[in-house]
Formats: structure tokens, sequence, C-alpha cells
């Protein structure tokens, strides 16, 4: 009986998850302020071009380069993922058969158009709480896209992840965009957006640990060494506490100078995986609405080396 039992409960997770529902009866036009707005969330905010793209790694933070959504990005065991996954194509060349509404259902709960489950390196959670109107203006630039024609390798996640990523995606939880004038809790909704979360805080089997949150200390096998994830909490000796909003602005604003080109690497220099150069392109009055949020949470004293070159 227990054995029937167990077969029951893998059957139903592996064919009856995820279940979020139908995707909704949506038509989004795509009018040029929708598009405009979308480039902005998907290019310097949510930055899923971040991941939908082909990035260069022998460049500094990996720039994109060429075939912009066109996906095809890999995440593998190497890197610490349950398998091997590919970035999907999310240009028309993609997603021309998806209705928008499927669209929107992949973007908020993490579900495809034929039902399965989305890895969730893409933080379908943090989508799933936006405005609606921020992924309607999303969807509007992914329409917007020129369409690329690129065949995307076949996932193959490892047991128990071929299973247990069925029971990941949730329903939406859409929020409100809040107003501009309030700094700090649109600077919690934009931090939200970016997911900044996710990578400043320690995971275990790539759950945050509760009390680490933005308190970074997640690390990232790169080719050249481990990078460490920093502290972005307002402790002022390990975290950005002794940053006022102008440095903490400039930090990211260093990337959008038109003099700067990223610089090629060698073998063992330090590379991350911030994406600097596509959040170079959030509009200054974003940054310092996100460093005030950043600054109103619990301090959290946690020393990070942020990188170890890989021993030769």
């Amino acid at each position: 009986m227990l054995l029937l039992g167990v077969i029951g409960i893998g059957a139903y997770v592996k064919i009856g998850l995820p279940d979020v529902g139908d995707p909704p009866d949506l038509k989004v036009d795509v009018t040029p302020e929708r598009v405009e707005h979308g480039r902005y969330l998907a290019n310097h905010v949510a930055v899923c071009m971040d991941c939908h793209s082909t990035r260069d790694w022998s460049e500094y933070a990996g720039p994109p380069k060429g075939n912009v959504g066109a996906g095809g990005e890999y995440f593998g065991p190497e890197m610490g993922f349950p398998g091997k996954f590919y970035s999907r194509n999310i240009t028309p060349g993609g997603l021309g058969s998806w209705t928008d509404g499927e669209i929107f259902r992949a973007i908020t709960t993490g579900v495809s158009k034929d039902g399965s489950a989305l890895f969730p390196v893409m933080p379908y959670a943090n989508y799933g709480q936006m405005d609606k109107e921020d992924i309607y203006d999303i969807i509007a630039y992914l329409r917007s896209l020129p369409a690329v024609n690129n065949k995307i390798p076949t996932r193959e996640p490892e047991f128990p992840f071929n299973f247990l990523i069925n029971t990941i995606p949730k329903s939406a939880n859409p929020g409100t965009r809040p107003f501009r004038s309030d700094m700090v809790l649109y600077g919690k909704y934009l931090t939200m957006t970016a997911a900044c979360v996710e990578c400043h805080s320690q995971v275990d089997k790539g759950v945050i640990i509760p009390g680490t949150e933005f308190a970074g200390g997640r690390t990232f096998d790169l080719p050249g060494g481990t990078l460490t994830s920093a502290n972005i909490t307002p402790d002022a000796e390990t975290g950005i506490g002794h940053w006022d909003m102008a440095t903490f602005v400039q930090r990211f604003k260093q990337y959008s100078d038109s003099s700067y080109k990223s610089p090629k690497l060698g073998p063992t220099d330090m590379n991350t995986i911030m994406p600097w150069i596509m959040y170079a392109g959030m509009e200054k009055a974003d940054l310092e609405a996100i460093y005030m949020y950043l600054q109103s949470l619990k301090p959290i004293k946690n020393p990070v080396v942020k990188y170890k070159k890989r021993a030769a």
C-alpha cells in the first residue's frame, strides 16, 4: 500500500502539477507607450534580456551580444543547477504561436504554453506580484522585437528535480505599482521586480535561507573563480550603510558612461553575473528609490569575500 501511495503521489506531481489555472483571455494593445515602458522594464529593471540573450563572458559582467531575446543562455550543473537548462527564445520567433494570456501566465506563474513548469532561475514568483499593467507593457515590448529563429536545446533536469520542478509554480498575486512619491514603497516594488534578493541572500538547494535576505553570501562558480554576492543591507561595517545615495547611484551609472567599454578578462580575472551594463540604464530616480528601500532594511552583519581565484 505504501508503494502504491508513493507511486500515486509521484504520478500526481508529474502529471497533475503545476496547477495554476488556464491562461487569461487577454489581448494587449501594442502601443508605442507600452512598448517603450516594456523595453525599459525588460532591459533595465526586470532585466529579462539578461538571461534571454547570449552573454559574452569574456568581458566584465557578461554583456549581451547579438540576438537579444533569442535565448540559449546555458545554466548547468557546473554552476550549481540541478540539470541542464537553457533560456527560451522570447522574440516573436519563439512566442509567435503564443497568446498574450499564455505569455502573461508564463511570466507571472512559471507555466509554459504546454502546461510544463519553467525553471525558476526566472523569478516568476516576483513577477507574479507586479502590477498587471507593467506585465502588459513587457508583453507589448516582446511582441515588438524582431523575430529570431533560434532552436533551443531540450532541458535535462536531474532526478528528483524533474519531479520537484512541477511543485514550484504558484498562481499569480498581482499588486499595484506604488506612487513614486513614496520612495521606500516604490523602491521596494522595484527591488522585488529586479529580484535583488534572489542573488543577495544565502540559499540551500535553491531556497533562500530565512534571515539572510539581502545580506549577501550566495556563491557562484565562474570559470576563473568563485564569486560571492555582496551584503546590501545598511550594515555600516559589512554592508552599504556607509554609502550615501550619490555613491549608490554612481555605482550603477558608471557603466552608462558613453566612454565605458567592458574590459576583456584573463582566465582568473574577477567577473560577475551582476548585469551592471543593463542596470546602468535604470532611471536615476528609480535607483534612488531602491537605495531608500535598502536603507530601510534591518542591518545584518555579514562580511563576504567578493571573489576567490581558482587555484592553478
